[in-house]
């Protein structure tokens, strides 16, 4: 019910038994945390399930489905089934069932945002702040639908016309990562809606229930029975199903290297549409002209947000060679007072990190750099006060080569390698030198020296004195192994359209 206002969740909204459905809004619509196929919630047609655990006390927060390819399957066969009546409708109709959402999500932040942080273990506000991002996003997309014009070319030949039409390219499968459950979600989903496809989505099982939420709210909103689907399972089997169903045309990933290099395995075999979202490993060249305390200050919030597990987080830290120790020196005081904790709680800045592996992986990358003469100015291992949870002390690592693998492997979490450079040139080398092209930040107070780096530096995405160059309108895109395609922007729209050549004779 799109009247419904919900301001705050009822206590046992998180923590609701598996076959409770919990009244959240004052217009008595229901919530479930089940799969969201053909409009129904739906359990896993094998009887699977996962147990969805909190990160910051290891506890079960809920049992939620987890099904196989058939699942997929069924929610592939329901989205085709949905496409062409989707597809008609004017982009302005489409335009206003998007709206309506993004009008639900701003009322319903509080309770959205402390499911998120409650599954993926994010701060409280950032994880409304991905909402609000998800709001903004359904909002632009609907409006961005309205200007896909097409054009009319002159023709050479008398008598004939030639147009060109933007056309949706039909059922779209979306697997989306674990570290914002929100917006990952709505930057593919939106512009696939948007531009007249029916969607799929496969969240991660580790945060699942952000993604039926915005299955709840897109219902609300109007949305058709079919139109959008989610299913959460075999993420092998359901990819699988992806790639080799007819009627899927176009499959977007944000994930590991890995996995999007087995996507495009698969794809090549059904010539199925890709977009992939890989990764990072963000360089940041500090000049030494820049304003060390403030960049400083700033590069600890930049770092450690979400836990450092943020594809566009600033990694690799290059400071001009004679102002390296100042900056090590302003920065660990800052880190160590960074407040470690669960995301619920609101006074907490840094949050676990997702599960054990990813824990452990990160130890045991610090430990390797000790181990090589790194030197480890703070943090370094698990905190000390907490004894439950897949927590990681934020930490700052100096003394470091780029053949420590705490400098070249994406990190994936809170911990900031600093490395001194002597020259501007040396630094976009030593930039440029990674597998990955996303994100890439430069500090200076000197205009030539900043065009020279954002020419030459090779990512999709370079940012002079900011930390934020992505945004909803401007195309978030990676070079390299970070990704293909874009999601964001204009651009981000043209993933979801094919483009028709009509031509007239005989006029």
């Amino acid at each position: 019910m799109v009247g419904g206002v919900l301001l705050t969740v009822p206590a046992a909204h998180p923590y609701a038994a598996p076959d409770e459905r919990v009244d959240v809004s004052t217009g008595g619509s229901m919530v479930e945390y089940r799969q969201f196929i053909g409009g129904q919630w739906v359990d896993a047609t094998n009887g699977g399930t996962w147990e969805l655990i909190d990160p910051a006390t290891e506890a079960t927060i809920r049992t939620v489905p987890f099904g196989t390819r058939d699942d997929a399957t069924a929610a592939i066969e329901a989205a085709a089934e949905a496409f062409p009546a989707w597809s008609r409708a004017t982009a302005y109709e489409r335009a206003a069932v998007l709206r309506r959402a993004a009008d639900l999500v701003r009322e319903r932040l509080d309770a959205l945002g402390e499911v998120t942080s409650r599954e993926s273990g994010k701060p409280l506000l950032q994880g409304k702040g991905e909402w609000v991002a998800a709001a903004d996003l359904l909002e632009w997309y609907g409006e961005e639908a309205k200007r896909s014009y097409g054009r009319i070319i002159p023709s050479r030949v008398p008598g004939k016309r030639m147009m060109v039409l933007h056309q949706p390219v039909g059922v779209v499968g979306t697997i989306t990562a674990w570290n914002f459950p929100a917006y990952n979600v709505a930057r593919s989903v939106a512009a696939a809606l948007a531009a007249g496809c029916t969607v799929v989505s496969r969240p991660s099982e580790f945060t699942p229930m952000t993604c039926m939420d915005l299955a709840t709210v897109l219902a609300e909103a109007g949305l058709p029975d079919g139109v959008f689907n989610v299913v959460n399972g075999d993420p092998e089997g359901m990819g699988q199903a992806m790639l080799e169903h007819e009627a899927l045309r176009k499959l977007h990933f944000t994930g590991s290297v890995r996995v999007g290099k087995l996507l495009m395995d698969g794809a090549s075999t059904t010539v199925t549409r890709l977009s992939l979202e890989l990764g990072g490993n963000a360089p940041v060249i500090v000049l030494p002209d820049a304003d060390m305390e403030a960049v400083a200050a700033g590069a600890v919030t930049a770092k450690y947000r979400n836990a450092g597990q943020v594809c566009v987080s600033p990694q690799r830290f290059l400071i001009g060679g004679a102002r390296r120790d100042e900056f090590v020196e302003r920065v660990v005081p800052l880190v160590e007072k960074l407040r470690v904790g669960p995301g619920t709680d609101p006074d907490t800045e840094v949050g676990p990190m997702i599960n054990a592996r990813q824990r452990d992986r990160l130890e045991g990358i610090v430990t390797d750099a000790a181990r090589r003469g790194a030197t480890v100015a703070t943090g370094g291992g698990r905190p000390a006060d907490r004894e439950k949870g897949w927590f990681f002390s934020p930490t700052v690592v100096t003394d470091i080569t780029p053949e420590f693998p705490v400098y070249h492997e994406e990190l994936f979490g809170p911990v900031m390698p600093v490395v001194a450079f002597g020259d501007l040139d040396e630094a976009i080398a030593l930039a440029n030198d990674t597998a990955y092209g996303l994100a890439s930040y430069v500090w200076t107070n000197d205009l030539r020296s900043a065009m020279r780096a954002a020419e030459r530096l090779e990512f999709g995405m370079v940012g002079v004195n900011e930390w934020t160059p992505h945004g909803t309108e401007g195309p978030f895109t990676g070079w390299k192994q970070s990704g293909i395609g874009s999601e964001s922007g204009a651009e981000g729209f043209e993933e979801y359209v094919e483009t028709k050549l009509v031509s007239l004779g005989g006029i």
